[in-house]
């Protein structure tokens, strides 16, 4: 009995991928075990960017050591259909006042354009009742910037 192996994704399809999602999952370097948290991201076509609010874990090992994997997946209801993507990288916060509100704008219109719950605004450090604008003017939440990628991972179904 042969195995058959996933098909890759070519680069292209992977970018596109990448910019047409929002969350990921990241891995960080934990204690004993890698602790694996959901995050919100944008893609400008070089980077990802993703928001964390200032506590948890994550802020610790992020830390502690930035070297990370994020993965982004897209898949049917039934697995039908299914392809992911993941990067080994390393994060890196955003300090750049300028750049930070241009990234923010960002966020906050791509949370317009997916027409996604006010809700997510709980996991950005804000209360679901505050205005979206309050992302680029309150700093509740840091930058991160996926830099110095080493190897993608990227399969789709057959």
């Amino acid at each position: 009995m042969e195995i058959v192996k996933i098909p890759r994704l070519e680069k292209e399809e992977y970018d596109h991928l990448i910019s047409d999602g929002y969350i990921s999952r990241i891995a960080f370097i934990g204690d004993k075990y890698p602790y694996v948290a959901p995050f919100l991201y944008i893609f400008d076509g070089t980077h990802m960017y993703f928001l964390s609010t200032k506590y948890g874990k994550k802020i610790a090992y992020f830390r502690r050591n930035p070297y990370v994997s994020v993965e982004v997946e897209k898949y049917s209801a039934d697995l039908s259909s299914y392809m992911f993507v993941t990067m080994q990288g390393r994060l890196e916060e955003v300090k750049d006042a300028i750049e930070k509100k241009i990234i923010r704008e960002k966020f906050v219109r791509m949370i317009r354009e997916k027409g996604l719950s006010r809700n997510i605004l709980a996991a950005l450090g804000h209360a679901p009742t505050d205005p979206l604008e309050t992302i680029i003017t309150e700093e509740r939440s840091c930058i991160w910037k996926l830099v110095g990628v080493q190897d993608i991972i990227a399969l789709k179904n057959l």
